[in-house]
């Protein structure tokens, strides 16, 4: 019996851990077995520990526990989705004195968890946005209003806003992601109708994902993301607060050094990079590929499937049609990446460049590091100059079309900052 378009389309959904909600984990679990309450107490009380400087002491007395009785993918998750908190919150209690060594029996078994699961020992993008969401009311909409994080951190509702709208605009790259998986399958079937349809939805999504990302300046206060809640993201490799890295102890001799939770770390963008085939310079291009050991490795494994051969854009050219749409798609991920450059100047540059006008007054004031005055992002880059980098590589994707009298306008002249 020959296969449907439909069911090749789920038989690819599924070998890339991909869900009707995209990248989202579905039905997040929001508990441990009862072995593992130290761990869920302790992460749930998270900001009231931080708050009173007295988690890195309930941490140094956890017992250490045995990972044997996590037993399904999703306890996996959570239970990394905990530790990771935990870890984060016990690096960073003390900003200006962040911990150098990760105690035994937090350090274990989050490695252990980490090994099963193929991500790296530190709080990822996939943890506290993919798999960090719960309905309110179970019977309700999957809208923001009825939405709230499983795990929280100091932060107030910026935290719950900042992480709930990645969320939302991860949940609109749906569409695209299904239209990537189409245009794939209509590339080896050459099938034109396909392919439009395909890159009508990827065109359809990102316009849809950098509509809700406006979200993020209703839901998130400035002063709030940038002087609190920031910092619990940020890593331990090309930190400047943290130049030696984190011994995990019991795991390491050595310190280990680990990028923190970046946006660089979604697959769904990346996957639009790669179907489009955007070539990004070879700093931006190194930082990229190093995110995707972040990912789950079904979702990372889409991104380099869509890297391979053939390219999408050799078959456009050819069809008028096709190249418009193709080019759609790219001004649309061109426009999301810009949009991404003003809410980064809006809630870490400006803030940052505030904090730094204090500190050259005020020598005692502290927060001297350039993560802490927003030069530095929390993956480890800078973050203007690489979503600079990647804005203008999208742009570059362009394809010109003489036959339809277009032209590529420089970057410079198409009223870009």
């Amino acid at each position: 019996m020959k296969t449907t378009s439909e069911e090749m389309l789920q038989r690819d959904m599924y070998s890339f851990d991909i869900s009707q909600l995209g990248f989202v984990l579905t039905e997040p679990l929001m508990d441990l077995p009862e072995y593992y309450q130290i761990w869920m107490e302790i992460a749930h009380n998270i900001c009231h520990l931080i708050n009173k400087h007295q988690l890195r002491s309930v941490v140094q007395k956890m017992p250490m526990l045995s990972i044997n009785l996590l037993s399904s993918y999703r306890e996996l998750r959570l239970a990394h989705l905990a530790l990771g908190f935990i870890t984060m919150g016990y690096v960073w209690q003390e900003e200006q004195n962040p911990a150098q060594r990760l105690p035994k029996a937090l350090a274990v078994p989050f490695t252990l968890v980490s090994r099963k699961l193929d991500l790296p020992a530190i709080l990822t993008y996939s943890d506290c946005v993919l798999a960090n969401w719960k309905l309110k009311d179970p019977a309700g909409d999957l809208e923001l209003k009825n939405m709230d994080l499983i795990l929280n951190f100091p932060g107030n509702e910026s935290c719950r806003g900042f992480l709930l709208v990645s969320w939302i605009v991860e949940k609109a790259a749906v569409c695209g992601l299904k239209g990537i998986l189409a245009v794939r399958m209509a590339m080896e079937e050459h099938d034109e109708t396909g392919l439009l349809k395909g890159l009508n939805e990827i065109a359809a999504s990102l316009k849809q994902m950098k509509k809700e990302f406006n979200l993020m300046h209703e839901h998130v206060n400035q002063t709030e993301f940038f002087g609190t809640l920031r910092i619990f993201f940020s890593g331990w490799k090309d930190n400047p607060q943290l130049p030696n890295g984190l011994v995990y102890e019991g795991v390491n001799d050595e310190p280990v050094y680990l990028s923190g939770c970046s946006a660089a770390q979604s697959s769904a963008v990346q996957s639009f990079d790669a179907i489009l085939g955007v070539q990004h310079e070879e700093k931006s291009a190194a930082f990229l590929r190093r995110m995707r050991l972040y990912m789950p490795p079904g979702h990372k494994q889409l991104i380099e499937t869509l890297c391979a051969p053939p390219r999408l854009r050799d078959l456009v050219v050819p069809s008028p049609p096709l190249h418009q749409a193709y080019n759609a798609c790219v001004s649309a991920l061109e426009d999301l990446r810009t949009f991404h450059l003003c809410v980064v100047a809006k809630f870490i540059i400006i803030p940052g460049g505030q904090a730094r006008a204090t500190a050259g007054r005020c020598p005692l004031s502290g927060g001297g590091s350039g993560l802490g005055l927003g030069s530095t992002g929390t993956g480890g880059s800078n973050p203007m100059l690489f979503l600079k980098s990647v804005r203008d590589a999208t742009h570059n994707a362009l394809i010109p079309c003489p036959s339809l009298g277009e032209r590529i306008l420089p970057l410079s002249m198409c009223d870009r900052n």
